[in-house]
C-alpha cells in the first residue's frame, strides 16, 4: 500500500506524485495523446505533460467535460498547448475516425498514453459486439496504437527522439478468468464475472505491450512500449460496485492514491531519461515491477496479438 512509502531504485515510491516523478524535464516540442483525459488520472497526466511543456492531445468520449478540463489546465498554466479530440475506444469507427482526423491535422506523436478505461460492468457488448471492458480497455488502444504507430516511428526519425507507447494496465491483471484470456468466450454472457473480465483486460494490457514492444525491437523502431499499474486511485472508476463505492467513500482517503500520485507513474514512463530505452517492462510506483507469469508468456502474447488483429480487421 502507498502509505509505506517505501522508495525504489528510481528514487520514486508510492507516494511521488505526477510532478515530483517529472521535476526538472523539459517536454518542450514533444507532443503526447492521452486517452481518457477528461476525468481521473487522465486529466492529471495531461496537466503534469502540458505543464513539462509538451503539447496534449487529450482523447475523450465528451467534448463538453474535455473542454472544461483543458480551460481548468490553461487557466492555472497558461503555457499549456492542450486540444481535445472525440474518441470513444469502446466503438472502432470513433478510433478510425480519431486516427484519422489525426494524421489530417499533421500532428506529429512522440507519446501514446493509452489511459482510458472502465473497471467491473456488468456484461455488455460494445457497438461491435465485443464485450465491453475488453473492448474498451483493450481493443480499442491496440487498434488506436496500430492506426498511430505509422506517425510515431516517422515522429521518431525526424526528431531523433525516442518514441513511447504506455499502456495504463493493473495489479487486477493477477486475477484474470482461468488461463488468462477467454478467446473462444470473449463475448459470452455465461460464466460472466465482472471482475474477472475486467482483470482479463488489464493483463490484456501488459500482453499488448510486451508484444508491440519485441516487434519494434525486432524492427529496429526508436519507440519503447511499457504497461504499469497506477495504484489503486480514488476515482469514479469504482462507481459500477455500490459495495466497494461505499468502502472507497470511507477508507479511501486513508489507503488510496490521490489522482497526484496516481498519475506518477504514467507521467514517469513517459518522460523521465531513466526510462529511455526501456521497453516491454511492467512498472508499478515508478519502479520496474515484477507481473505475473501469464503477463510474461510471450506465446500468449503473440496469440492475442493474432486474436486482436482478427477482431479490428
Amino acid at each position: 500500500m502507498w502509505f509505506f512509502r517505501s522508495i525504489g531504485p528510481s528514487g520514486f515510491s508510492s507516494s511521488s506524485t505526477a510532478e515530483e516523478a517529472t521535476q526538472g524535464i523539459d517536454a518542450t516540442g514533444l507532443t503526447a495523446i492521452v486517452t481518457g483525459a477528461s476525468s481521473g488520472i487522465g486529466t492529471e497526466t495531461t496537466r503534469v505533460l502540458a505543464l513539462r511543456g509538451a503539447h496534449v492531445i487529450m482523447g475523450v468520449r465528451n467534448m463538453a467535460a474535455g473542454k472544461d478540463v483543458k480551460e481548468a489546465i490553461v487557466k492555472e498554466i497558461p503555457t499549456a498547448k492542450i486540444d481535445a479530440m472525440e474518441l470513444d475506444l469502446s466503438s472502432l469507427s470513433s478510433v478510425r475516425k480519431f486516427a484519422s482526423d489525426y494524421k489530417s491535422a499533421g500532428h506529429p506523436l512522440n507519446i501514446l498514453i493509452n489511459n482510458a478505461g472502465i473497471m467491473a460492468t456488468p456484461f455488455l457488448l460494445s457497438k461491435d459486439k465485443i464485450e465491453l471492458q475488453f473492448a474498451t480497455n483493450h481493443i480499442g488502444h491496440f487498434l488506436l496504437t496500430n492506426l498511430l504507430l505509422d506517425t510515431m516511428k516517422k515522429t521518431a526519425r525526424a526528431s531523433s527522439k525516442e518514441g513511447r507507447i504506455v499502456n495504463v494496465s493493473s495489479e487486477a491483471h493477477r486475477f484474470p478468468y482461468h488461463g488468462g484470456i477467454r478467446f473462444d468466450k470473449i463475448n459470452d454472457p455465461s460464466g460472466y464475472s465482472r471482475w474477472a473480465a475486467y482483470g482479463q483486460s488489464k493483463l490484456a494490457n501488459i500482453l499488448h505491450a510486451k508484444e508491440l514492444s519485441k516487434q519494434l525491437k525486432e524492427e529496429g523502431a526508436n519507440i519503447t512500449a511499457n504497461a504499469l499499474h497506477p495504484g489503486v486511485i480514488l476515482t469514479n472508476l469504482f462507481r459500477h460496485s455500490n459495495v466497494l463505492n461505499g468502502l472507497v467513500n470511507v477508507l479511501g482517503k486513508v489507503v488510496l492514491k490521490n489522482v497526484q500520485q496516481g498519475a506518477a507513474t504514467t507521467c514517469y514512463v513517459a518522460l523521465h531519461p531513466q526510462a529511455e530505452g526501456v521497453s516491454g517492462e511492467y512498472f508499478s510506483d515508478s519502479n520496474i515491477s515484477k507481473p505475473t507469469s501469464q503477463a510474461e508468456d510471450e506465446l500468449l502474447a503473440k496469440k492475442l496479438w493474432d486474436f486482436s488483429k482478427d477482431l479490428t480487421e
